[in-house]
């Protein structure tokens, strides 16, 4: 067998995706190997295609190390869907079926086994570890290694003893979907890559809409979002657990189909809740950031944001969660200048790595300051969303995309040198002492005991724009510190300081231009408002569709009957619908209306063992729907 055999038969895919072959080529020749590739890029079978010619070839064993047990559970149920044996090795195994899956280990029964990384240096573990034939070890989510990365896993440091334990040195494959240019070196460094190859796809997930918005009422912009999303699964993050409880019994007292995911829940109830979304019993799922790495449900329509979340990094990541077909999907965060203040208390509060000395953590606590600095200018930039977030990942694009809410929203260039002049000169006769807040409250007038006790009523800018909207106080005030004007200390107590550039504003040497809207900022038809480009149109383009793709009313009335038949097989097997075939899969059969084992088999995502296990059933359906039958 060859890798294009594997793809096609167990995948059931004709041409590998950007970058896969290029890293299968690579561990096939024993290379370590460093995949940065977007979520949905299909990361997972660039080691589980080598890892099953490796087996084949002479009995090697993969060991995949993950991170979370979802995230074992989905890659292995789809796997063995795909009829590859494969298990996974984590806490939620009893004491007896974790060594009952060693023993089958042990015996050669499983090509590609998941592991928990802190089940690595356990001595049953290491026992059967140093007497299998590894053949490589596949480090997922490799950007938990970094104390720089937004999910530091303290086990994942004992990756490089583990691997220095066994007699021969397996190839070492490490991929993550979000790294910058200082994780990305960390992780070379930490897991010990020699010579790896090193490939970026690219950051970019073009089919998703970006969306930023603020609102008064959060929970009624998103009611009505889903008001006019019906029957599309989307999950809604939320900050807190309070906000999640408030939220999901709301929508659920209205009848949606919801359910909740949060760490104060017990280990059942979020196991079930959690089924209930990817089996499509409850499609919407309301959720703290504790829910969803590593779950691989194709058809999210949406993930809304109802709040920010603490960096890009894990904005991109939870947005990501959303597409993973491919097809069109949209991204939509709330933003409240409370957010901001909710971070910071999280980042002065953390208790995630009271291991590491105080030097260490206190740098953390800087560099996650920044990072929430990073992800506020997203929220408050006029420009392209996808364009910021392209670039903070360092990659640089055109500042246009047509599909977030700033390029489809009509701007025009206005002159804002007074204002600018009045923020900075501001900063530069107060001496630098204080925050934004105060700043802003100072050139707007405000009357307030904190602007009395600091005295800055006295201060010459004071008031000198009180006929300037505070919002927009603010997005000037942002787009000065964006573009260097302006800047913040990095520490607890943030205090505006004078950067290169204020000089010449002050000087009036250089004059101060931001792209401001002409209506609303945010155009999305979210809360009910019609305006063009918004998620409200997009989503009346998607009425009559599947999977993002056009159809007929005959070929439509196909794709409900072979969705029915798809939860019909996933309740007997107890497996989730998307596992049998995805929603891509059930539109390529619409439109190719297979009537033989030949055509179907032409079918993406189509495979021989999942043809043999299902085919027949979903070509009885074609055929039926095609004679009138139904």
């Amino acid at each position: 067998m060859d890798k294009q055999t594997i793809l096609r038969q167990y995948f059931g895919y004709d041409s590998f995706r950007e970058g896969q072959e290029f890293l299968i080529d690579s561990i096939l020749e024993g290379r370590d190997v460093l995949g940065i590739m977007p979520t949905g890029a299909g990361k997972s079978m660039c080691y589980q295609i080598p890892a099953l010619l490796m087996n084949e070839r002479w009995g090697g064993i993969t060991l995949v190390i993950s991170p979370l047990i979802s995230l074992m559970k989905d890659q292995v149920e789809g796997l063995n869907q795909a009829g590859v044996h494969a298990a996974y090795l984590n806490s939620s195994l009893t004491q007896g079926q974790y060594r009952k899956a060693l023993s089958l280990a042990s015996q050669g029964r499983y090509p590609i086994i998941y592991v928990a990384p802190e089940r690595l240096m356990t001595g049953e573990f290491l026992d059967f570890a140093v007497h299998a034939p590894i053949a490589m070890v596949a480090v997922d989510e490799a950007h938990c290694v970094s104390q720089w990365g937004q999910d530091f896993r303290p086990s994942y440091l004992k990756i490089t003893e583990f691997i220095d334990r066994l007699d021969t040195r397996p190839v070492v494959a490490a991929f993550t979907a979000t790294a910058t240019k200082e994780v990305r070196e960390d992780i070379i460094d930490l897991l010990m890559l020699r010579t790896p190859a090193l490939i970026t796809t690219g950051f970019d997930r073009a089919n998703l809409y970006f969306g930023v918005m603020t609102s008064k009422d959060r929970y009624q912009t998103i009611k009505n979002y889903l008001e006019c999303h019906p029957g599309e699964s989307g999950i809604i993050y939320c900050l807190t657990r309070k906000t999640v409880e408030e939220i999901c019994s709301r929508l659920k007292g209205e009848g949606f189909p919801v359910t909740r995911y949060h760490a104060g829940l017990g280990d059942e109830e979020r196991k079930q809740n959690q089924e209930d979304f990817i089996y499509d019993r409850s499609p919407l799922m309301v959720a703290t950031n504790a829910f969803g790495m590593g779950i691989d449900k194709s058809n999210v329509r949406f993930v809304l944001h109802c709040g920010m979340p603490k960096n890009l990094e894990s904005y991109y990541q939870e947005a990501g969660r959303a597409g993973r077909d491919g097809q069109p999907a949209e991204c939509i965060l709330l933003y409240s200048g409370q957010d901001v203040r909710t971070n910071q208390f999280f980042i002065e509060n953390n208790q995630d790595n009271q291991e590491l000395d105080e030097i260490t953590r206190r740098m953390i606590a800087e560099r996650d300051r920044e990072r929430l600095r990073r992800i506020t200018f997203y929220c408050a930039t006029n420009d392209c969303l996808r364009d910021y977030i392209l670039r903070y990942f360092g990659e640089y694009r055109e500042n246009y995309c047509g599909n977030c809410s700033n390029c489809l929203s009509q701007f025009e260039t206005k002159d804002v040198t007074q204002t600018a002049q009045s923020l900075i000169g501001c900063v530069e006769s107060c001496r630098e002492r204080y925050g934004v807040n105060v700043i802003l409250d100072t050139v707007h007038g405000a009357n307030t005991e904190k602007i009395r006790g600091y005295r800055m009523n006295e201060n010459p800018f004071y008031g000198k724009q009180a006929a300037v909207p505070v919002h927009l106080l603010r997005q000037v005030m942002n787009y000065l510190l964006m573009h260097e004007y302006l800047t913040l200390t990095n520490d607890e107590y943030s205090i505006v300081k004078l950067a290169g550039k204020a000089a010449d504003v002050l000087s009036g040497k250089e004059k101060v231009e931001m792209k401001l809207p002409k209506t609303q900022p945010h155009p999305a038809k979210i809360a009910g408002r019609e305006s063009s480009g918004g998620s409200g149109d997009r989503a009346s383009r998607r009425r009559g569709t599947a999977a993002g793709v056009d159809l007929t009313a005959d070929q439509q009335a196909l794709f409900e009957k072979l969705r029915a038949l798809r939860m019909e097989i996933a309740r007997a097997e107890k497996v989730p619908p998307y596992l049998i075939f995805s929603d891509r899969t059930l539109t390529h059969m619409c439109l190719l209306r297979p009537e033989t084992r030949e055509e179907m088999l032409k079918v993406s995502g189509v495979g021989e063992y999942k043809y043999e296990k299902y085919g027949e059933r979903f070509l009885a359906c074609v055929r039926e729907e095609g004679s009138g039958s139904y």
